[in-house]
This record gives structure tokens, C-alpha cells and sequence, in this order.
């Protein structure tokens, strides 16, 4: 199995979590471990629980954190599970938790898991391999106005409306199978004067595709919240984000668990009884530097925001 992983801000998540050597972590984005490793490396009697939902994930970072078996508990779930994983190991309460968002490097790399525009593949994108509900079925079971709206809301895609209608005449006549397929619709919608400048013409769209599939902005939010019951007062959350809609919901609720009170300002007293929740970090999120930008590509749209738990 082929599985290239460069942990994104390595250096800055390390500092972030602020380690300590008897602390428990969770990775609730396990993937090739290569955050994991570093943090697991400096604990002394501490532990590790990493979840993934990719299946390919847990194998990998099982062999990379074979060293570590005493410190380390690997589970396959997604880190919206986060409360019931860590019940069902015992524990309550944790020193830190890192969410390293989107997707993976090897997912990309992966051709016939569907995720990339750039190789021909059966139109999959699942993250969890385990569940039944494919980039198909968007693609061929969606009413146009829903994928519309994906396309817009999810791709932030100007053409959103034009390839919603491409794609519902397309498969008028036959099923759309491939990221192939899918790619030569998209090409047709766009006009081509709007393609010639830009990233490549699938990009938001698979990104919009992939979104609705892993269900990943649904779920961040009261993920987040979940996580800030569990962290410990003075650990730290790290969230790692590569597009502006996920920014914008890990930046909304830091700031929403940053409050002490929302009651309205003419209330004469506080009534909401609001407790302030996390102490932010991070005023404008961390970015790759150029060194990391010139061996990772993949990390120019990485945005990193911490918060501490009060």
C-alpha cells in the first residue's frame, strides 16, 4: 500500500499542544501518524489515542507506532466519536487534541479512491471505506438544485449553477462513473475564457463532492464543542484547516467558546450564566513558512488555530 504523508506544521503543532510527559493526547486525524510520532516521542507515562475512520490510516500508523505499543491506543472511528472513544478506554479527561482537517496526502495519492481530478477512478471519495454512501451517489441521485447548492456552498464555485445542469443532462443517457467522467462535464460547463486562469477547473467542485460524501463541515462544530468538555483546564486544542469554510467554523467557535456572556446588551444582569471556556491562542491563525511551502506544497492552504481550555 502506498501511503506518503508529510505532517503539516509539524514544528508548530508540537509548540502548540505545549507536551507535557505524563499528559494524555488524541489525534483524532490519525492518518500516517507523522504528527502522532513526534507527540508519543516526547511522553515519558503518558498515551496517545489515535482515531481515524480511514481504514488504510489505522494500518500505516499501526506500523509507525510500533514502537509505542505500551503508549498508544489506535481506533477506528471518526473524531465526531470522540466522547465515546475515549470512554470506552477509561477516560474522561485529556492534556490536548490535535484535528489535522481535510484530506490526506495519501487519499490524494491513492488514484482509485476517487478523491483526486487529476487520475481516472471509479467516483468514490469515501474517507471511511466502511460506509455505503459514495461520490455516485451525489453525482447521480442528487436533484440538480441540491447540487447546486453543494457545489456553491461547499466549492465556493462561480459556475456552480451550469455544472449542476451539465451534470443532470449528462447522466440523462448514462450513469457518470468516473472522476474522468465528472472531470470532461465540468470542462464543458465552464466556458473555456474561465478556465484559462486559475486552479484546475475540477478542483472546488471534487472539493464540494468530497465534503457532502465525509459529511465534514456538519459535524466540525459540535465536534469542537465535544473536544472543549473533554481537555483538560490548560491543555490545548489544535486544529489544523485547508479551505476558508472550515476556518470560518473552528475561528466562530473558538471565538463563541471564548465568551463569558451572550446575553443581550440591555439585559440589566447576565441570564444566559455563559462560562468563559477556552482561552485563544492564536489571534490570527499560524501558516506554513516557506521552507515547509517549498518541500510541502500541499500546505499552502494550511491555516492552524490553538486554544486553551480555562
Amino acid at each position: 500500500m502506498k501511503f506518503n504523508h508529510i505532517p503539516v506544521m509539524l514544528e508548530e503543532v508540537i509548540k502548540g499542544l505545549n507536551i507535557k510527559k505524563d499528559g494524555i493526547y488524541v489525534d483524532g486525524t490519525l492518518g500516517g501518524a507523522g504528527h502522532s510520532k513526534e507527540i508519543v516521542r516526547r511522553l515519558t507515562t503518558g498515551r496517545l489515542i489515535g482515531i481515524d475512520q480511514d481504514t488504510n490510516a489505522i494500518e500505516k500508523a499501526t506500523k509507525e507506532l510500533s514502537n509505542y505499543k505500551d503508549k498508544v491506543d489506535i481506533v477506528h472511528s471518526n473524531f465526531r466519536n470522540m466522547k465515546s472513544v475515549l470512554n470506552n478506554l477509561g477516560i474522561n479527561k485529556v492534556d490536548g487534541v490535535l484535528l489535522d482537517l481535510g484530506v490526506s496526502s495519501h487519499q490524494l495519492d491513492e488514484g482509485d479512491r476517487g478523491f483526486s481530478y487529476k487520475q481516472d477512478a471509479y467516483l468514490d471519495m469515501r474517507m471511511d471505506t466502511t460506509r455505503d454512501f459514495k461520490a455516485w451517489d451525489v453525482i447521480n441521485k442528487y436533484k440538480e438544485k441540491d447540487l447546486k447548492r453543494i457545489i456553491k456552498e461547499y466549492g465556493e464555485e462561480n459556475w456552480a449553477a451550469r455544472i449542476a445542469k451539465f451534470i443532470v443532462n449528462e447522466r440523462k443517457d448514462k450513469s457518470i462513473d468516473t472522476t474522468g467522467d465528472l472531470v470532461e462535464i465540468i470542462k464543458k460547463a465552464i466556458p473555456k475564457g474561465a478556465r484559462q486562469d486559475g486552479p484546475h477547473p475540477g478542483k472546488r467542485t471534487f472539493q464540494a463532492i468530497r465534503i457532502e460524501v465525509n459529511q465534514e463541515l456538519s459535524i466540525l462544530k459540535d465536534a469542537i464543542i465535544d473536544i472543549c468538555d473533554l481537555v483538560k483546564d490548560g491543555g490545548r486544542i489544535c486544529i489544523i484547516t485547508f479551505h476558508s469554510l472550515e476556518d470560518r467554523i473552528v475561528k466562530k467557535t473558538f471565538k463563541e467558546l471564548n465568551l463569558d456572556c451572550i446575553c443581550p446588551p440591555e439585559f440589566p444582569i447576565c441570564k444566559c450564566n455563559k462560562k468563559r471556556e477556552v482561552k485563544i491562542i492564536t489571534r490570527k491563525p499560524i501558516v506554513a513558512g516557506d521552507k515547509e511551502l517549498e518541500e510541502n506544497p500541499r500546505s499552502r492552504s494550511a491555516k492552524l488555530r490553538i486554544a486553551e481550555k480555562v
